[in-house]
């Protein structure tokens, strides 16, 4: 028994320490390095001792897995940082045109300034990491210095986007006032509801706004579903955060709503499409399939999104990961192009921005980081959010230039896209010819 602690030990460790700038390590990102190397090290030691027979052949295989532990875990760093200082070199016209399609989370200001300043990223995602310890003045001043960044490099602004929603996802609360999920609204009167919605709406724009933040990853258009608690959705919570089980309740606030955010000088964005509330399982850690009919999530849970989004042109629409089986089973609505390019844009006639969920998810890394980046750009995704580790975008960049680089792009797709933020004022006169660099 021993012995297999001491494999399985060293198995674990060399597998996580190969991995260690993958998602799954986010949470314990920072100290989990120094930690695992350290301990491959100490494994190693302790397995230090005279090779006697018998048994020296299986002692110098332990050995050498452990030997393994800290390899891997320097090895991994060190790919991440070639790969770093790689994309933080680009200054080709490529790299320019790509950037201003990615939102990227950080922590400390020096992660993105090189980023922004260069036209690497087109915008930025702030959450509470961004105010531990400081209050919500400084996070302004630190947001407008990014701006004068990029005014000061001839570039258009970042996209400034922040999960405020009200009610459980508050990601910018306390610093900013708590108020309450357009959910609370749903039980009023039609006429209340919805003047109650906009002002809700108006009140988290202006509180965004005095911020420099310019996106509202709001409001939640999932439908609530009558189904047993699951004890593995740790983040979706889309019971908790849903407006109502009825489309119309559900379009009615979440229209209102939508426009007060305008009104308060900020973007809404509707979420999650295509619909999270028929997801069988928490999409941030699993796969999820919607089986139903097109017929059927076209009269109940994308209605909402259709109203909403022809209500107010100023409305961004997030594509979720779940798969819809019956357009396309072989990937998640994020980078499919028969549900973005297919039913959005030509279906329902859509040709506002869209933006991902969060790309830091494991369905997307299942399926292949670099398959589901170039994927979404080739389907019309505008946007591709990495906002809990905002360190994947090196990743995701250097796979969307060597795609740029091998003709793996679609240059109309990109162009319209190009236009789409341009037309919105999220991107400038940058153009990208992907004929001179293939």
């Amino acid at each position: 028994m021993r012995a297999f602690a001491w494999w399985v030990g060293g198995l674990l460790l060399a597998l996580a320490g190969a991995n260690i700038h993958d998602p799954y390590m986010t949470p314990v990102k920072g100290w989990s390095l120094p930690l695992i190397a350290a301990a491959g090290l100490c494994g190693l030691l302790a397995l230090r001792r005279p090779l006697r027979r018998p048994g020296v052949r299986r002692r110098t295989m332990l050995a050498l897995l452990w030997l393994a532990v800290p390899l891997c875990t320097v090895g991994a760093e060190a790919v991440f940082q070639i790969r770093k200082a790689h994309v933080l070199a680009m200054q080709e016209p490529l790299a320019v045109g790509l950037g201003q399609h990615f939102i990227v989370g950080y922590r400390r200001v020096d992660e993105v300034e090189a980023l922004a300043a260069r036209g690497l990223i087109g915008g930025i995602f702030v959450s509470r990491h961004n105010l531990a310890g400081r209050t919500a003045e400084e996070l302004r001043d630190e947001i407008g210095h990014l701006q004068e960044i990029r005014q000061r490099a001839g570039l258009p602004p970042l996209v400034v986007a922040a999960d405020q929603e009200g009610g459980i996802v508050s990601r910018l609360s306390p610093w900013l006032p708590h108020r309450p999920a357009p959910a609370a609204l749903a039980g009023l009167p039609s006429d209340e509801r919805r003047a109650a919605a906009r002002a809700l709406g108006q009140a988290h724009g202006r509180d965004l706004q005095s911020i420099g933040v310019t996106v509202n990853l709001a409001p939640v258009l999932d439908l609530r579903r009558d189904r047993p608690p699951d004890p593995l959705d740790f983040h979706s919570l889309i019971a908790q955060r849903a407006i109502s089980d009825d489309p119309d309740v559900v379009a009615d606030v979440a229209a209102a709503y939508a426009r007060g955010v305008t009104d308060g000088g900020v973007r809404p964005t509707a979420k999650h499409f295509p619909g999270l509330g028929r997801a069988q399982s928490d999409t941030h850690h699993f796969r999820a399939v919607i089986g139903e009919s097109r017929e059927v999530l076209e009269a109940t849970d994308w209605l909402p999104f259709r109203r909403v989004l022809a209500g107010d042109p100023q409305t961004l629409l997030m594509v979720g990961h779940a798969i819809v089986a019956a357009i396309d089973p072989d990937r998640p609505a994020s980078h499919s192009r028969l549900l973005i390019d297919g039913v959005i844009r030509r279906d329902w006639g859509f040709d506002g921005l869209i933006v991902t969920d969060d790309m830091v998810m494991t369905p997307v890394y299942q399926y292949g980081l670099c398959r589901a980046v170039v994927e979404a750009l080739n389907a019309g995704v505008d946007l591709l959010l990495f906002a809990l580790d905002g360190s994947q975008f090196y990743r995701a960049m250097a796979c969307a230039i060597d795609a740029g680089k091998h003709g793996r792009l679609d240059q109309a797709m990109l162009t319209a896209s190009d236009s789409r933020l341009q037309g919105s004022g999220q991107s400038g006169p940058m153009s990208r010819d992907l004929a001179l660099v293939r």
